[in-house]
């Protein structure tokens, strides 16, 4: 399984070493601690660094810092996935899913779609079965819907905010920021995620992170004036940021990964900003791709964190919704250890 973040965010700092690797980053970047939880136990995993200029990976090709977007990240993690898939041929006929989180909710169906294409080349085949796709952006504006209504449901932002904002952003639109009435509301509901946990409500922020201009809750991305949707970057955990940030510059961690002889360092970071700045294109909606690979035979699963208001489980609801499709076991809880853990059900296509 391959497993990529998103957008200009480090799959190593998060997916590998935060969330679902075999190790995660220990107090203060001393080391790793085994993780309980590691989705290596059902796979073999594979945490991509994409597109170039995330965490260590790089080009000397300076413009493609400057090209930087869907199309490029999908050709480029193609390209890595084409070259690793040759030097590992043993893994080559094994059941391969794809897996991200949040703006990979974009380009993880976008690789989905492009990996396919080219399994018309027999040389070039890859048994691609379906993705996997956490909290996922997936509909601009279906993804905006549902952030806009977790934060009043979730008493996040007041009556007056959510009137403003229903009344005056059309999220349908290519110019949603030319309201100045929607853009002024819009900013008040992203102030309110500067001092609360975005990610998830109900848990603690970390102490002296909120003063930090390398904090977590200043990775909030929102340029109105370039017309861009807002971004919120990175993934989950109240410390883990720094964590991670602090193992990944030290110089026998370095130089153990090859990215640095560990005297002239790099410096690593969870997230580049830079990236976001000169992200050039991005797709409204992928949800024409969905379809593409039902019709394909691939298969989706989307899941959502309940308490995270970046990408809520409301704007997943929206999305799949719009598809249309027929459910075919209904709305039920998901046990594990004869606890509930969460509800899901099951659709097909038509």
């Amino acid at each position: 399984m391959l497993h990529v973040s998103g957008p200009g965010c480090s799959s190593i700092g998060y997916g590998a070493t935060q969330e679902i690797g075999p190790f995660i980053v220990d107090t203060n970047g001393h080391g790793l601690k085994y993780n309980p939880y590691s989705w290596n136990k059902e796979a073999n995993m594979l945490f991509l660094e994409s597109p170039v200029g995330v965490g260590f990976s790089y080009s000397n090709t300076t413009n493609d810092y400057h090209i930087i977007g869907d199309e490029f990240t999908a050709n480029d993690s193609y390209a890595f996935l084409h070259k690793w898939f040759l030097m590992f041929p043993s893994y080559r006929k094994r059941a391969f899913y794809i897996a991200g989180e949040s703006y990979a909710g974009k380009y993880v169906p976008e690789l989905a779609e492009l990996t396919i294409d080219k399994n018309n080349d027999p040389s070039l085949h890859i048994d691609l079965k379906g993705i996997l796709l956490g909290n996922p952006e997936t509909s601009d504006a279906e993804d905006w819907r549902g952030l806009v209504d977790y934060a009043w449901s979730h008493a996040v932002i007041s009556d007056e905010t959510l009137k403003i904002i229903r009344g005056s952003c059309n999220f349908d639109s290519n110019d949603t920021w030319s309201n100045g009435n929607c853009t002024e509301a819009v900013d008040e509901l992203i102030k309110q995620y500067k001092e609360i946990d975005i990610f998830s409500l109900y848990t603690s922020v970390c102490i002296g992170d909120s003063a930090s201009s390398d904090g977590r809750f200043t990775k909030i991305m929102y340029r109105p004036s370039s017309k861009k949707m807002p971004r919120i970057m990175g993934g989950y955990d109240p410390c883990r940021d720094k964590y991670a940030k602090a193992f990944y510059n030290r110089p026998d961690v370095q130089k153990a990964l090859h990215a640095s002889d560990g005297h002239v360092l790099k410096n690593w970071s969870t997230c580049n900003k830079k990236i976001f700045e000169e992200w050039s294109d991005s797709k409204k909606s992928v949800l024409l791709i969905y379809r593409k690979l039902i019709a394909r035979g691939l298969k989706i699963w989307v899941y959502s964190g309940d308490t995270d208001g970046g990408v809520s489980v409301l704007s997943t609801r929206y999305s799949l919704s719009s598809l249309g499709l027929p459910i075919t076991r209904t709305w039920r809880p998901w046990y594990h250890q004869k606890q509930v853990f969460t509800q899901f059900k099951n659709m097909q296509k038509t």
